[in-house]
């Protein structure tokens, strides 16, 4: 009987700070449960015999106001188990909602690091909307099937704010909510799988969503290292913690409520302040005690930590709590484990009333530790709740309610008794590490039989002209090559005049046969690349040799008859001519003012079990295309068949169309003439916005960088000096 092949996989979680040991646990909102899962997951997967390698992909940070341990390129956190750290966008550390312009720059970076390494992984896990647009974009240059873990989904993030009274372009300037639900959006269509934690995510996040597919949804527990949690024993030593939080409290010895959260809006701690402070009776019962990270000099927190921790200590002050609320300034990784035995100790409560909750890692180290619990309705908690039974959910926004299940807790020993014991007994059955790796891994080999997976792609032979280039300039053809004729031929000019390093490619929406003839009448020199028809087509060398491989993965659940008539009666659809279609492009016209906009058209497809891409042009056509091609993946593919730079490719191009392979490592000209809807990419780095119109906008582009000698990226210089 033949060996089981053994998984190599690549987990992406890209924001925070991630290394081995001492996680930075709540450092920032960004430091959070996610950062640990992802180690941990890790780890657990490489114990398995059927796993020959997990690559933690990570962003690389240089930055003095943080560990040097994050700039490591890679670090090894167990036998099988590596942290790879890839460098993409500024060195600092950014939050997660500044990282959005350089996705396209880790998407190349990362498959740099693929190519240096000659291995590409059986299966790519994005953890969150940043890691689920770059992995899926990657997954689909690949060919690899895409898993996809949202945490936390934009969509209800937005929803429960604004019905916290938080204004709508707050949210938008504070979270780029818009472009987090779009990337949620991609990575849904893209996946395979959907691992999720709760049944509450699929029914009631999951479901919010235009790619909601349930049949690709898994509940899997996510599995915890419980083991340094416990119940207190006798003689347990006081940690610095617990002696700085009896040093605020008048009566230490009452019972404890707790809650553990960075001081985020979302986590709600002002509401549960507010409860506390309008309730006399749970003010007898127990002490409030808030762990709300670490901090030095609260001046120097990030406004919104510093608008909530300042809400929560003006509102101690109004309900005049001291002596009552304890606020520790700082703490260490290792004390967590004794707050929640003093928890126990004390026969208090531990709570966590957010917003929202994707799933709550807290609750199940209070559980461990013997500590009952009062959570949120809202994700995780509900599941938890009905696993471990060891506490009770409460609606976030009523205080009321909050306060009744707190003194529930407090003042009826039996109920305490009964929370405390299901909780030991249960946490660990429903959660642990060595279950949830076995049930993730059965459900990643279906998704594995499931699909064909072609083979990695093939490299370039020697003998082509390509591989022997240094640099290249690859330019759309309408409206950015043509529309100055004399623009056009300086432009000729100039690349004819350079020595035999530099290379000239074309790629545009136009079908193979149209673009020779337009090439003929206007004397185009004969490109070493040509990329055709929305590119689903490449073309090499002086005889233009059709790339199949290319075809061939291209070619992945590619079903044109099905969308035909998937689309057959949808007005304000018409099919263009037949010498407008192709074998992988299937060309509309489409009137708006009739026709569906372009997020329902995709809908109908998606609901009749098409997977495809849809690409809009000067609002009145439509091509339909496989998934898994486009311009900005057929560049991508040449690059890496032929191990060319990406850094060394410029792309020249004027419209929406062009977004895809304008951004990214490449070096992107925009030419004067471009459409509005490019201007998204003005802040991008490697995006050049000429003034000349037309091919003198290229032309214009070239001088920018200095392409024909030592390229510049003045933009990074720029970046850089920030840096610095």
């Amino acid at each position: 009987m033949a060996k089981e092949k053994e998984l190599r996989i690549a987990l992406i979680s890209l924001h925070g700070l991630i290394r081995g040991e001492q996680l930075e646990l709540g450092r920032d909102e960004d430091t959070g449960g996610q950062t640990r899962y992802v180690v941990e997951l890790a780890r657990a997967l490489s114990e398995r015999d059927d796993i020959s390698r997990v690559d933690l992909i990570t962003r690389q940070v240089v930055d003095d106001k943080v560990s040097d341990d994050y700039a490591k390129l890679e670090e090894q956190i167990a036998e099988k188990a590596y942290i790879v750290r890839i460098p993409f966008g500024p060195r600092r550390y950014l939050s997660k909602s500044k990282l959005w312009p350089y996705m396209e720059v880790f998407v190349d970076q990362c498959l740099n690091y693929f190519q240096r390494n000659r291995a590409v992984p059986d299966i790519i896990h994005g953890h969150y909307a940043d890691a689920g647009y770059g992995g899926g974009q990657l997954a689909r240059l690949l060919g690899v099937p895409f898993v996809f873990t949202g945490h936390s989904l934009g969509r209800v993030k937005r929803q429960r704010l604004l019905d916290s009274g938080v204004d709508s372009k707050k949210i938008e300037a504070a979270y780029a909510i818009s472009r987090r639900i779009e990337a949620e959006e991609f990575a849904l269509e893209t996946c395979s799988l959907i691992c999720t934690s709760t049944h509450q995510e699929v029914k009631e996040q999951y479901e919010k969503y235009e790619n909601y597919i349930p049949e690709r949804m898994e509940v899997i527990p996510p599995g915890v290292d419980l083991s340094s949690f416990r119940p207190p024993r006798e003689g347990d030593p006081k940690s610095d913690l617990i002696k700085d939080i009896h040093g605020f409290l008048h009566d230490p010895e009452k019972p404890l409520i707790v809650a553990m959260a960075r001081p985020d809006e979302r986590k709600n701690l002002e509401m549960l302040v507010k409860t506390y402070g309008e309730s006399p009776q749970l003010q007898r019962a127990g002490n409030l005690v808030l762990v709300m990270g670490s901090r030095d000099d609260l001046r120097e927190m990030p406004a919104g930590q510093k608008n909530v921790l300042l809400n929560v200590l003006t509102l101690i002050d109004v309900y005049n709590l001291y002596g009552k609320v304890a606020y520790p300034k700082r703490h260490k990784a290792d004390d967590v484990a004794t707050l929640y035995r003093e928890i126990a100790k004390s026969r208090g409560v531990f709570v966590n009333a957010a917003m929202t909750e994707p799933f709550g890692l807290t609750l199940l180290e209070a559980a461990a530790s013997g500590a009952p619990i009062v959570a949120t309705n809202d994700g995780g908690p509900s599941d938890i709740i009905a696993n471990c039974k060891n506490g009770m959910l409460v609606d976030p926004f009523d205080s009321k309610v909050i306060e009744k299940a707190i003194l529930h807790a407090l003042i009826e020993p039996a109920q305490w008794d009964a929370w405390s014991e299901a909780g030991l007994k249960n946490v660990n059955n429903h959660y642990s590490w060595e279950r949830h790796v076995e049930r993730y891994l059965r459900d990643v080999k279906e998704v594995l039989k499931d699909e064909d997976v072609p083979a990695p792609i093939a490299r370039g032979r020697k003998t082509r002209r390509l591989p022997q280039l240094d640099r290249l300039v690859i330019a759309d053809i309408d409206n950015t090559l043509t529309g100055n004729d004399d623009a056009l031929h300086e432009f000729f000019n100039l690349i004819s005049e350079t020595e035999e390093h530099v290379g000239f490619g074309i790629a545009t929406g136009r079908r193979y046969e149209d673009v020779m003839q337009l090439m003929e009448e206007n004397d185009f020199p004969n490109p070493e690349v040509l990329i055709t028809s929305v590119g689903t087509e490449i073309y090499y060398g002086k005889n233009l040799t059709l790339d199949s491989s290319w075809q061939k993965h291209i070619d992945f659940r590619w079903e044109p008859d099905r969308v035909r008539e998937v689309l057959s009666g949808v007005e304000g659809l018409y099919i263009q001519e037949e010498n407008e279609q192709s074998k992988y492009k299937i060309s509309y016209k489409v009137d708006f003012e009739v026709a569906p906009r372009l997020p329902k058209l995709k809908k109908i497809l998606r609901e009749n079990g098409v997977r495809a891409k849809c690409i809009v042009s000067l609002n009145m056509f439509l091509d339909i295309i496989p998934s898994r091609a486009g311009s900005g993946l057929s560049i991508r593919h040449m690059a890496f068949k032929w191990g060319f730079p990406l850094e060394h490719i410029l792309i020249a191009g004027d419209s929406g169309n062009d977004e895809e392979m304008l951004a990214g490592s490449t070096l992107g000209v925009i030419v004067g003439n471009y459409s509005p809807e490019l201007e998204k990419l003005r802040k991008y780095p490697r995006v050049y916005f000429a003034e000349q119109k037309h091919a003198a906008g290229i032309i214009e582009g070239i001088h920018y960088y200095n392409f024909f000698d030592e390229i510049t990226i003045p933009n990074e210089k720029l970046t850089a000096a920030e840096d610095a």
